[in-house]
């Protein structure tokens, strides 16, 4: 079997973790593990969100910063 240890969380911690749940007898720590992978996945995305919007940045700025669209906006 493997360790199992003690973790205190405020009453109102636990309150939340109860009414997250999606069955009545899922185990906290298969709750927590959820929300685990959920949060990693998340930030992963995030992460690669930042990617795209740094690689698109030049382009954009190319595009943004031309003579072209300036001369339209004094027309």
């Amino acid at each position: 079997m493997s360790e199992v240890t003690t973790v205190q969380v405020k009453k109102e911690t636990l309150e939340k973790l109860r009414e997250e749940k999606e069955y009545s007898n899922q185990t906290y720590d298969d709750l927590i593990q959820k929300m685990i992978t959920v949060f990693e996945n998340a930030k992963k995305q995030n992460q690669y969100d930042e990617f795209l919007h740094k690689i698109q940045q030049p382009k954009m700025r190319e595009l943004w910063d031309n003579p072209e669209d300036e001369e339209w906006e004094d027309a």
